[in-house]
């Protein structure tokens, strides 16, 4: 018997009757987060409506176990509602999406560091650097961790950060690459961010000195990228989820939302302005804009039907209890970073579409065109790294360029 079919017995909601629920109170978030964009990016942070708004409509929830007050969804949800957020502004779907993410990653812990977080705190906020930026030496009971983390998402909204650090020995040899938990109240923060786009990410610098992570607040990346969790094992699958994928896939649904925001625009504006130096008074009457529409949107149909067939992949391996081998995750990280260029392409066509006046300041094409030109830049989704790796997993050549697969 199905998931679904238990719940429908006891007259619990479906799993799609909540992502249906969850996506609507996204969508209902939009028109608040086109108004406040702007300000968003002048402060360099979202506004506190904004953060309020969506820790009010669960984004913040969607990956944190049900134990805990959380939603406890899927990287579906996560993904429809990081695309709904992302229509209505780049940085606060990333951000969601970032908190989302990571809270999920914090559950991959032992049941101790668990509790720590989500247990007294069922609203706790992680956000995350993975690249190993700092070190970590042994001392009785856990680790001794310094180092700078940028680029951190969310960093003002943060409760707890899961940060990448290489440990060492008492010989002072590397033996693992590491996410360690710690408290945001343990970390100083570094105002780095300034940036082309997604400026109200306040994406800045975590720095940690001498911090004491004991041991159950410690996840081997290489042990993680294949499969091997530290937490207890029961019936949840969402966190049986494949690490490399799922940290992967979470990032181009804002991307998709920014290209879906891009259309939008440009449709509307097809509408009434016309198209200078020629006889169409409108540009919709072009047969060249509407080539261009045309091949814009189906672009990002393609970036579309390659997230979600990947999407669906990464849960339903969750589900099913098989986790996806190397080849499968192989496939899915060039996947991604190819949905990635999809959408900056269509935009920038669709820029070409409306012209010079997508650059001014008044208007959201070129804060999308930004945000999502810098979206599509982050390390996980640079193309010429995931067709690297599926093109070595097609002919079958054993050598691993990432652990980020």
């Amino acid at each position: 018997m199905s998931s679904n079919s238990r719940q429908n017995e006891v007259g619990m909601p479906t799993k799609e009757e909540i992502r249906s629920e969850l996506v609507g109170r996204a969508i209902a978030l939009q028109p608040l987060l086109r108004d406040c964009a702007a300000r968003g990016e002048s402060d360099r942070a979202l506004p506190v409506e904004v953060v309020d708004a969506m820790a009010g409509a669960g984004v913040f929830r969607l990956l944190t176990p049900r134990r805990y007050g959380g939603h406890e969804t899927d990287l579906r949800t996560l993904t429809e509602v990081s695309e709904a957020l992302g229509e209505g502004d780049g940085s606060a779907a990333w951000v969601g999406m970032i908190i989302a993410v990571t809270n999920w990653m914090a559950c991959l812990f032992p049941d101790r560091a668990q509790e720590e977080v989500f247990g007294a705190d069922p609203d706790a906020r992680v956000t995350g650097v993975a690249a190993p930026t700092g070190m970590g030496e042994r001392v009785p009971g856990g680790w001794r961790v310094s180092g700078r983390w940028s680029y951190n998402s969310g960093a003002p909204y943060a409760t707890w950060a899961a940060v990448g650090a290489l440990l060492k020995d008492e010989s002072g040899a590397v033996v693992d690459q590491a996410l360690v938990l710690i408290p945001a109240s343990d970390l100083t923060m570094e105002d780095t961010w300034h940036t082309a786009g997604l400026k109200a990410t306040a994406s800045n610098t975590l720095i940690g000195q001498d911090v004491f992570v004991p041991e159950h607040r410690v996840l081997s990346v290489p042990a993680a990228a294949e499969g091997s969790y530290p937490r207890a094992s029961r019936d949840e699958a969402l966190y049986d989820s494949t690490f490399g994928p799922m940290l992967l896939l979470c990032l181009v649904g804002p991307l998709l939302g920014l290209g879906a925001a891009a259309v939008n625009a440009a449709v509307a504006g097809a509408e009434g302005k016309p198209l200078s130096f020629t006889v169409h008074g409108r540009q919709a009457d072009s047969v060249g804009v509407q080539i261009q529409l045309a091949e814009a949107a189906l672009k990002l149909e393609t970036a579309r039907l390659h997230t979600y067939r990947a999407v669906d992949e990464v849960d339903r391996a969750a589900t099913s209890g098989s986790p996806l081998d190397y080849n499968a995750r192989a496939h899915i990280r060039a996947r991604a970073g190819l949905a990635a260029q999809h959408v900056i392409d269509a935009v920038s066509t669709l820029l070409n579409v409306h012209g010079a006046s997508s650059f001014a300041d008044a208007g959201p094409l070129q804060r999308i065109w930004r945000d999502a030109n810098v979206a599509a830049r982050h390390a996980g989704l640079v193309p010429a790294v995931g067709l690297e790796v599926y093109g070595k997993s097609l002919l079958g050549i054993d050598e691993r360029v990432s652990l980020m697969v």
